[in-house]
Parts: C-alpha cells; structure tokens; sequence
C-alpha cells in the first residue's frame, strides 16, 4: 500500500538543541520511514512517510520539537523518495 511522504521545513531555534536526535526517536517510536538533516540557513529539514495516523503525529511533533528547542514555524510540503528507516543524515 503507497504512503504518504511529506517534506518539513522547520525553522526558529532549532540546531544545536537536540532537534534531529529528538525526532529520530520520535520517528523511530511512531514507525515513520525517512531523515531529519540541518540546513546551512538554520533551519531543520526532514523528509518523513508512513502511514497517515504516524504522519499526523510527526508533523504535531515537529511543531513543538524536544523541550530545548523553540519551533517558530513548521512548513509541510508534499515530498518523495522510499526510506527503510529513518536517520539523521548530513548537513545539507
């Protein structure tokens, strides 16, 4: 069965604050497929599928991050590519 994969842009104060190692368990937990990386701008980029429910969770996640981070807007961007798991990938 396809699932839906969505491309997130997040942005406020988000690297250096445990984002990505954050959202990896999160993903991990809910059995979303996929990577979080950090852009150069500042901002926190992850590229997330799975089923709609886990989806739903991630994004609600995303949008308030662990608690170290303040998440000033979260962007949901329809997105592509097949993943089987999900990491934290480089600097991009």
């Amino acid at each position: 069965m396809p699932q839906s994969v969505f491309r997130l842009r997040i942005f406020g104060e988000v690297q250096g604050v445990g984002y990505r190692w954050s959202m990896v368990q999160e993903a991990r937990r809910l059995g979303i497929r996929g990577g979080v990386r950090n852009r150069r701008d500042g901002s926190v980029e992850a590229l997330v599928a799975g089923p709609p429910r886990a989806l739903e969770q991630i994004i609600a996640w995303a949008r308030k991050g662990p608690p170290s981070a303040t998440v000033a807007s979260v962007d949901v961007a329809a997105g592509e590519g097949t993943f089987e798991s999900f990491e934290a990938w480089a600097t991009e």
